[in-house]
């Protein structure tokens, strides 16, 4: 387990905080997606700029890179050997997102780039909500679709708290 992709089903699921739990337990740096995507006041980054980042990224021998980021999934997909997928059910995501913004109103996270203090709005919301079955078969597929990818390629899957906090008491 050397170049680790982290995806969720939704945003909440946990991705950056496993992904920098895992970083510490097994010596290897993270790169959180969103830190690349949004530019201060939570501008997108330009397209191919966004896929140069992981690109260059994803030259280094050890990596741990958290987010979904569908459109840009194959860069990471192509050179990872693991993918760590959490999948959480709805509320809870729903339930981590707002704690989230509460516990981080007028700051940015350490997983976002600077410049993009916490923000909440219903658009964000409803994403979360009308997307999270789709995403859920869809994820299911990719995992899928890894796992055959290439011998040795492995897919862990975590569906709940219990599981997730089992992961770090195995050892490294």
């Amino acid at each position: 387990m050397e170049k680790v992709i982290v995806m969720g089903v939704s945003a909440g699921v946990g991705k950056s905080t496993f992904a920098a739990k895992l970083g510490k337990k097994l010596s290897l740096p993270v790169y959180h997606l969103d830190a690349y995507y949004w530019k201060p006041g939570w501008i997108e980054a330009e397209p191919e700029e966004f896929r140069e980042a992981q690109e260059k990224i994803v030259k280094s021998d050890k990596w741990i890179i958290d987010g979904n980021y569908t459109a840009t999934a194959d860069i990471r997909l192509a050179e990872a050997d693991t993918m760590i997928y959490l999948e959480l059910p709805l509320g809870i995501c729903l339930y981590r997102v707002l704690k989230r913004w509460l516990a981080n109103i007028g700051r940015t996270r350490p997983d976002l780039g600077e410049g993009c203090p916490e923000k909440m709005d219903w658009p964000f919301l409803k994403f979360i909500i009308t997307t999270y079955s789709a995403r859920k078969m869809k994820m299911r597929e990719r995992m899928r679709v890894f796992q055959n990818a290439r011998p040795g390629n492995t897919v862990i899957l975590l569906t709940s708290k219990k599981q997730i906090e089992g992961f770090f008491k195995l050892p490294a």
